[in-house]
């Protein structure tokens, strides 16, 4: 049973990442343009499903707390700071969304505060992976570093290199849903971004090596694990022929691949660890009583139902957004 709420919380992670992040993606994106008409465009791309892509981190918080609370419990104490600051961001970005459209005068206001927000939620997610990678001080499965134990130079590079993936991601997903102007704009983003991306991952790496982080020896035991890194590499050509020959769908499944092998690679690399290298799955899982109650609610109808809701509402709202669909 602890396994099945592994995979769930696992599932709804990487579903977080992928469909928030391209909607946080284009709220940064949207801090780079002062084009009116444009920025319209860009709300419009994400306005049908900005807020159903948040529930999944609903999800993946539930899931902690009721199957993994000792994780819940030590993330909390952690990160404390930096998830009121993510917090912060997601509903600053949330009421600027609505609230631009009331004003005129002062929309400089709410969308200063939609870019800003997205900026700083996307960060503080980069941040706290960086600090999960880098090892948090944990004794005795109790939380031992402070304030700011989760703070580092490592960790700041890994949100900053989080906002370049999420700007990649959301410019592919501009390609897909926008015309004229903004595709064009996105298109001419893309190649920056993807140079940048990859110039971080390469950092990243170099600087793992030579701190001698615990995960880099996992990467060295496990050979099997660079079957991820061959994969996001083949998506990344594939990403890069699509933009060349100006293929409008291919471009964001491609960088969704990419994530997803990045997110394989962590993932494997933790395994069987939900706090690295501190609390094991079975050490962090709840009494299986606890794990079955739940099972039987929001496993086996609530987790299926929100997949479902999912899929429909991507497919409901697939096709390209024209001047009628724009929220203004």
């Amino acid at each position: 049973m602890a396994l099945f709420w592994t995979g769930v919380l696992a599932i709804s992670t990487l579903l977080y990442v992928l469909l928030d992040g391209f909607d946080l993606g284009v709220g940064i994106l949207f801090g780079l343009t002062r084009d009116a008409t444009r920025r319209r465009g860009m709300i419009g791309a994400v306005a049908p499903v900005w807020d159903g892509n948040e529930t999944w981190l609903v999800v993946t918080g539930v899931v902690l707390w009721g199957a993994f609370p000792i994780v819940y419990a030590t993330l909390l104490s952690a990160f404390y700071l930096p998830l009121l600051l993510m917090l912060a961001g997601l509903i600053l970005r949330g009421v600027a969304f609505e609230f631009r459209n009331k004003t005129e005068r002062m929309r400089w206001i709410w969308d200063a505060s939609f870019a800003g927000g997205s900026f700083v939620a996307t960060l503080v997610q980069g941040m706290t992976v960086g600090a999960l990678v880098e090892g948090l001080p944990v004794a005795n499965g109790h939380y031992t570093g402070g304030d700011f134990g989760w703070f580092s130079p490592f960790a700041v590079l890994c949100g900053i290199g989080l906002c370049v993936g999420y700007m990649l991601l959301g410019a592919c997903w501009l390609v897909r849903k926008c015309e004229a102007d903004i595709r064009d704009t996105a298109y001419r983003q893309i190649p920056y971004l993807s140079v940048s991306l990859l110039a971080f991952l390469i950092v990243v790496f170099a600087y793992a090596l030579a701190k001698d982080f615990p995960v880099t020896a996992r990467w060295l035991e496990r050979p099997y694990l660079f079957v991820f890194p061959v994969i996001g590499v083949a998506a990344a050509i594939a990403l890069a022929i699509s933009v060349r020959s100006r293929r409008d769908g291919p471009p964001f499944h491609m960088v969704t691949l990419i994530f997803a092998a990045a997110f394989g690679t962590l993932a494997i690399s933790f395994w069987p660890y939900m706090i690295p290298f501190s609390i094991t799955i079975d050490q962090a899982a709840a009494p299986h009583a606890s794990l079955a109650f739940m099972f039987w609610g929001a496993g086996l109808f609530v987790f299926p139902l929100m997949l479902i809701y999912t899929a429909m509402s991507l497919t409901v709202f697939n096709g390209k957004v024209t001047s009628s669909d724009q929220h203004y």
